[in-house]
């Protein structure tokens, strides 16, 4: 059984569409829609593997340095983002999306 290019970005699409759905029918849980965000990187982080392999540039690594900066990006985010969460959640006692809507200074 061979595995095609087309495969890869059938699945990277599924998966977006996935997070893409899940970020809007979820607006009432930060957790969920940062998940989200992750997963949506991730989606992209496959179809760049895949072109990196079925479509050899010179270098051969084009695809591969982007998803090294996607990731480096990602987990910048999941701890900016956390840190963030930690500090509502001390100050709110909730992580609900409608009872963080007013930031007050």
């Amino acid at each position: 059984m061979i595995i095609l290019l087309s495969d890869y970005l059938v699945l990277g699409a599924v998966m977006f569409c996935l997070s893409m759905a899940g970020i809007i029918l979820n607006r009432k849980n930060i957790i969920i829609l940062l998940m989200c965000i992750e997963l949506m990187l991730l989606s992209v982080n496959i179809n760049f593997i895949a072109f990196s392999h079925y479509l050899p540039d010179p270098a051969g690594l084009a695809g591969q340095v982007f998803v090294f900066f996607i990731l480096t990006v990602a987990a910048a985010e999941a701890a900016i983002g956390l840190a963030i969460l930690v500090v509502l959640f001390r100050n709110r006692s909730t992580i609900n999306v409608s009872d963080l809507n007013t930031m007050k200074g």
